[in-house]
């Protein structure tokens, strides 16, 4: 049985071709930070993927059980990298409408799933 857990997150980026180009240039696997890659092996997330239509990101997250979205990196370089890197992204970036103050990823809500309405069938 697979105890991990499963986040899917959105949020915006600004409406500039240029800008989203740019954006999604840095995500291509021969651009990821190690640092930032290292941070979230260990903060415990075991997969992600991002999505991309128009100026919306879609982020599908699974994480061990005891991952904690608030928690600090664990080392001093990962802390200025991640810092780094929230900084450059947010260049890119604009919070939902829904987004409380601070908050850039905005957890989505289940509405449906498969694996429980085939188990009523």
């Amino acid at each position: 049985m697979n105890t991990n857990k499963r986040y899917c997150l959105a949020l915006d980026l600004k409406d500039d071709p240029k800008l989203i180009a740019e954006y999604i240039e840095y995500h291509q696997p021969e651009n990821a930070w190690p640092q930032i890659t290292q941070n979230m092996a260990d903060a415990g997330i075991v997969d992600m993927e991002i999505y991309h239509l128009g100026d919306r990101l879609f982020m599908i997250m699974e994480t061990t059980p005891e991952f904690d979205p608030n928690a600090e990196p664990q080392t001093d370089e990962g802390k200025v990298k991640s810092e780094e890197w929230e900084t450059l992204m947010w260049n890119y970036q604009q919070p939902l409408k829904w987004a409380k103050e601070g908050e850039k990823w905005v957890q989505m809500d289940l509405i449906y799933d498969l694996k429980k309405v085939k188990k009523l069938c």
